[in-house]
Parts: C-alpha cells; sequence; structure tokens
C-alpha cells in the first residue's frame, strides 16, 4: 500500500482526532512552513485555518504518513474538493527535505473567527508540540471582522 505524507497546521495536529478519523496515520514528527501564515476563513458553516504565502511568516505543523484509506477520509473531512484543495510542498523534517500534501482553502473566502472549541483543538496541539502560540493567537487576531463576537 502506498502511504504518502501529510501535512496538518489545522485540527488535524490532535492525535486523537487523527487516531479516530485515519486509524492508519503514523505522526512522523514536526516541522514549519515558511513564509506562509495561518489565518482562519470559511463559510456559513464556521471559519477553519488555512495557510496563505506572506514573507517572513512561518506556520508549525505536524507531518502524518497517511494510507489511501486515510487519505479518503481526509479529503471528506476537509471538504475536497469544493472548501480545501490540496497542493504538494517541500520542508524540512529532521533535516532532511520532504513532499508533504497539505489542504488549502481558496483565498476568496471571507475571514472569520473558529468556534471556541475548534480554536482549544489547535491551542492543545501547539500546546502539546511546543509551537509558539503567539503564531495562533495573531492568527484569530487576523482573522477579526467587525461584528464578531470575541469568545477567547
Amino acid at each position: 500500500m502506498k502511504t504518502k505524507l501529510y501535512i496538518a497546521y489545522g485540527s488535524n495536529m490532535d492525535e486523537s482526532q487523527m487516531a479516530f478519523r485515519c486509524p492508519g496515520a503514523k505522526l512522523k514528527g514536526v516541522s514549519e512552513i515558511e513564509d506562509h501564515r495561518l489565518i482562519f476563513k470559511g463559510s456559513k458553516t464556521g471559519a477553519y485555518a488555512t495557510i496563505e504565502k506572506e514573507k517572513g511568516h512561518k506556520v508549525p505543523v505536524v507531518v502524518w504518513e497517511i494510507e489511501p484509506t486515510d487519505e479518503h477520509s481526509l479529503d471528506r473531512y476537509e471538504g475536497f474538493p469544493t472548501f480545501y484543495y490540496k497542493e504538494w510542498m517541500e520542508l524540512d523534517l529532521d533535516g532532511e527535505k520532504i513532499q508533504g500534501m497539505v489542504y488549502l482553502m481558496d483565498q476568496d473566502r471571507k475571514l472569520g473567527q473558529p468556534s471556541y472549541h475548534y480554536y482549544k483543538t489547535l491551542e492543545d496541539a501547539y500546546e502539546r508540540f511546543g509551537f509558539d502560540k503567539a503564531i495562533l493567537e495573531k492568527a484569530l487576531e487576523d482573522s477579526s471582522v467587525e461584528g464578531d463576537e470575541d469568545v477567547y
């Protein structure tokens, strides 16, 4: 069975969520995507994490090795191809250059505030993996639109 590497920057950094959704997934390590920023965007169902190119910024990520059945589960969860699309990215993992698949949201989607539960899932993963929480907090701040209620 052919596996591939999957780069997670949102709720799929959560190990218990991935164990449930993608039982064949194996945690390979953590890294960063350079020259990108984390932001929350979405639709009527809510706002979720995505990344966009921005020089000088970085986004911490968790890298998973996934099986084809895991990818199908992720496709359904991520709303591929209408809500998120897939792209391949190169990054360093333990000193080695790797190619991994990442889900990205269309840049035309509107900024928005994630639910408390969704944000907390990301916050817990940042804590678990020792990521800089200022990146997550800045994403929340940058995603605020007038009229949003602050629930954090």
